[in-house]
């Protein structure tokens, strides 16, 4: 099949380097001005201009007359996206991203399920701002509604001083979300998938590690008992169906005693969902493609234990990426503080044996 995907990071170069064995062909659709390296040689890159903008059937002819349309990314042109439907399929269905675009509309929709979140304020100003915190009470959290990701647009509120500091550039501030402070133990995610006839899969609850507010490392199945996993599927379940989504979902969650909180949807693959190329199951990327062309979801119980570290604005040293047990992910991206660039996948019979491992690279790649 013919699979058009918006955007070329580092994930559009992950779902086609999945789907060419399985003889799919891809197009990609770039903003002016957006990186291509990671995409590069893997299909033809279209470029998004106005002019493609006035109806669907130019986008769509621009794009190649694909089978269907998938993204890389929740922040993209929802009205665009739906223009495509009368010629091709779009998956997951753009109404569906809508809802993952806007944290308070994202919060909204999964108490609405009955899905617990961290409690919440919407703001557009600087009254609005400082009613919101005070009413959830210091510390708290404030992000931009829509854009915003790994740290960006995100701040730490500890005392009035802060407090007071935001708002003096409330003015130039997007509406935002306060979010009352969730005293957790730690953070894990759920992937999942469903196709377009109801089928859903899920993998293994993940527990993940931060640093400097972006995922640093990730282990699964995460050390639970069998109730908490339950819990995470129950939850991934209620929100495919409500959306009647189609393709991989990620759940970002807070695990809080025996509850779980979910802090953000990601309508599509995922970076803690990685570690999934080298389990021995079906990877989050073949799932997805195989959701969106109609075609049955893979297995994604693995018998092993599976981890991944992300490589951050860093190259991986070569006794690293050579000992045997390590799967070495670039992504054709220049090193920039932070930023990206690579991972790499690990799995081992022994938890605690992957568990050691796992610090200890963590250790000789970030020695701050």
């Amino acid at each position: 099949m013919h699979v058009a995907i918006v955007g070329c990071g580092q994930l559009a170069r992950m779902m086609a380097l999945a789907g060419w064995p399985m003889g799919h062909r891809f197009t990609f659709l770039a903003d002016q001005g957006e990186g291509i390296d990671c995409v590069k040689g893997l299909g033809e890159i279209v470029y998004y201009t106005p002019e493609i903008e006035l109806e669907g059937l130019a986008l769509f002819q621009a794009l190649g007359n694909p089978d269907v349309v998938t993204v890389e990314r929740e922040h993209v042109n929802v009205p665009l996206l739906n223009t495509l439907k009368p010629y091709c399929s779009v998956y997951p269905d753009p109404d569906a991203i809508k809802y993952c675009q806007h944290r308070g509309r994202e919060k909204t929709f999964l108490n609405s399920l009955g899905i617990q979140t961290a409690p919440f304020h919407l703001a557009n100003n600087a009254d609005e701002l400082n009613a919101g915190v005070k009413a959830l009470g210091f510390p708290v959290f404030v992000k931009t509604c829509e854009e915003g990701y790994d740290g960006y647009g995100q701040w730490v509120l500890k005392n009035d001083e802060d407090l007071n500091d935001l708002v003096a550039k409330a003015d130039n501030l997007p509406e935002v979300v306060i979010e009352g402070r969730v005293d957790f133990d730690r953070e894990v995610s759920l992937i999942a998938a469903r196709d377009a006839s109801g089928e859903c899969v899920f993998y293994p609850l993940t527990e993940n590690l931060h640093r400097n507010g972006i995922l640093w490392s990730s282990l699964a199945p995460a050390d639970a008992p069998a109730e908490l996993h339950a819990k995470a599927k129950d939850i991934a379940d209620k929100v495919l169906n409500a959306l009647e989504y189609v393709g991989v979902i990620a759940i970002e969650m807070f695990q809080a005693g025996d509850e779980l909180l979910v802090n953000e949807l990601a309508p599509r693959v995922h970076n803690s969902g990685h570690w999934t190329q080298g389990a021995g199951i079906c990877s989050q990327f073949e799932n997805h493609l195989r959701a969106i062309c109609g075609l049955g979801l893979g297995h994604t119980i693995n018998s092993q234990h599976a981890g991944m570290v992300n490589l951050l604005g860093i190259e991986a040293p070569k006794e690293i990426i050579s000992e045997s047990n390590v799967q070495h992910h670039v992504y054709n991206k220049s090193l920039r503080p932070g930023r990206k660039v690579g991972h790499l996948n690990l799995v081992s019979d022994d938890r605690h044996t992957l568990e050691v491992k796992l610090k200890r690279i963590r250790e000789a790649l970030y020695k701050d």
